[in-house]
């Protein structure tokens, strides 16, 4: 499990391990591991044209005893000072090894540029001569090695309200911070290497890996029968949308249930079975529900609310997120709205919740009384008690329609087979993503390509 931290945490831990070290050795630490990660990324140290933007933090200082270790051994390095307060030892060092202070028109023939603008506990924006140094990078195709984040995001929400860095690498200390895994910041990260200082920290937000969906997943034994392996509900599709039904089926069957049973239309009802005659049609005793994908007009509010305060967990998705009340006594529900989605339950605008994605699904999954899985390039999955993890492995293929149908009827397959509302969101976004992956390899894909890709992807993982 990847985690990552907010500003307070780090800080705090940062403190307790500097207590029983000499002075500046976190930095000396930190810029090593900065220096060997720019050199890596150019490929080569000798002859390299590095231009450092540093700041007054101490990702500025970090910047220019990385800029000493990489002057050291060859690289030619400026520091462009945005600041008159820069770390006057990480100078002098950069000075010595033969580095000097310059103009940001240098920018113009580097061939990185390390952003070392802000520290964590910067806020959102740039100052006019930081952000024409940004420009400039831009402007001329310079990539930019970010020291910890981007500068100018907000680093434990992962907002943008503001211009900011857009790094090609992100070099981060002894923990992962929000703003790596949530976007939209986090598509500003680029990929974000981990170098790590020794901090002891507390549980934070969590992005899972493969290993964590290994531990979780409900592996048949050999006692086990359909029965025992989990039976789920599906209400989905209608006249109007009868192919939901049949996208969300295939997305159940194909996660670890021992059986589905489908209720609604019997003519959507025949279609689901040509499609998986080994689907029963009809009421019964269920494990789980999952609700909501393609019901249109054919939605039936009071049924829905009546299953939701019954005892068994509930998936809700699409037109079923509309019979959600604000009673605040639903522990057992797993919603899994898009942006928009959320937007009309906490009546604010779709833009708002895009670019506060954390927040939002923190206040829905408060309101509400639910685990919120908010869909989107990073998909942020929140419980009511505020434990909170992000996938972050899909793949833009995986905006095509019914994709979410597939990703309702798989995380009821997993809340069936006894997982929890965040675990079955959690392991549930993973596959789901997974999967896209494996189908989009060779280009465009469908929601039916990602259900028909599920078993194979989640063999690779499990075995």
């Amino acid at each position: 499990m990847r985690r990552a931290h907010t500003v307070e945490q780090v800080r705090a831990a940062e403190a307790a391990l500097m207590a029983r070290l000499p002075e500046g050795t976190l930095m000396q630490r930190a810029a090593t591991g900065l220096a060997v990660a720019i050199g890596n990324f150019v490929g080569r140290t000798y002859g390299v044209r590095v231009v450092l933007l540093v700041g007054s933090g101490d990702n500025g200082g970090d910047a220019l005893y990385a800029g000493e270790k990489l002057a050291r051994r060859g690289a030619h390095v400026v520091a462009v000072l945005l600041s008159e307060k820069v770390h006057p030892e990480g100078l002098q060092a950069l000075r010595v090894a033969g580095g000097r202070v310059g103009a940001a028109e240098e920018i113009a023939r580097a061939d990185v540029v390390v952003d070392g603008i802000v520290g964590i506990g910067g806020r959102p924006g740039l100052k006019p001569e930081a952000l024409a140094a940004v420009r400039l990078a831009e402007q001329y195709g310079v990539p930019v090695v970010a020291v910890d984040m981007p500068s100018g995001v907000d680093v434990d929400t992962g907002e943008t309200p503001a211009e900011h860095v857009r790094a090609a690498l992100t070099v981060t200390f002894g923990t992962h911070k929000i703003c790596h895994f949530v976007d939209p910041a986090a598509s500003a990260c680029g990929p974000v290497h981990l170098v790590d200082i020794g901090l002891e920290l507390p549980p934070g937000v969590e992005a899972m890996q493969a290993a964590d969906v290994r531990a979780l997943y409900p592996v048949p034994r050999g006692e086990s029968d359909k029965y025992s392996r989990g039976v789920l509900g599906l209400m989905a599709g209608s006249k109007q949308y009868p192919g939901a039904a049949v996208i969300a089926t295939s997305g159940a069957l194909a996660g670890p249930l021992g059986m589905l049973r489908y209720v609604g239309p019997d003519a959507v009802a025949d279609e689901v079975r040509a499609a998986h005659p080994e689907i029963v049609a009809g009421e019964g005793r269920v494990q789980a529900w999952a609700i909501g994908s393609g019901l249109g007009e054919e939605l039936d509010v009071d049924k829905v609310r009546e299953l939701l305060d019954s005892e068994e967990p509930v998936v809700l998705d699409a037109d079923g997120l509309k019979a959600l009340d604000d009673s605040g006594d639903h522990t057992n529900v797993l919603i899994t709205p898009h942006a928009g989605e959320l937007a009309r339950l906490l009546d604010v605008d779709r833009a708002t919740v895009e670019a506060e994605r954390l927040k939002h699904a923190r206040l829905a999954a408060e309101h509400y009384d639910v685990t919120v899985l908010l869909k989107g390039s990073t998909t942020v999955i929140t419980a009511p008690d505020g434990r909170t993890r992000v996938n972050t492995n899909a793949t833009p293929w995986l905006a095509t329609a019914g994709s979410g149908d597939v990703l309702a009827g798989l995380c009821g397959a997993l809340l069936a087979s006894g997982l929890d509302p965040l675990d079955a969101g959690s392991v549930g976004a993973y596959l789901h993503a997974a999967a896209a992956q494996l189908a989009s390899e060779a280009g465009p894909i469908t929601a039916m390509a990602i259900a028909r890709a599920l078993p194979v992807a989640t063999g690779q993982i499990l075995y």
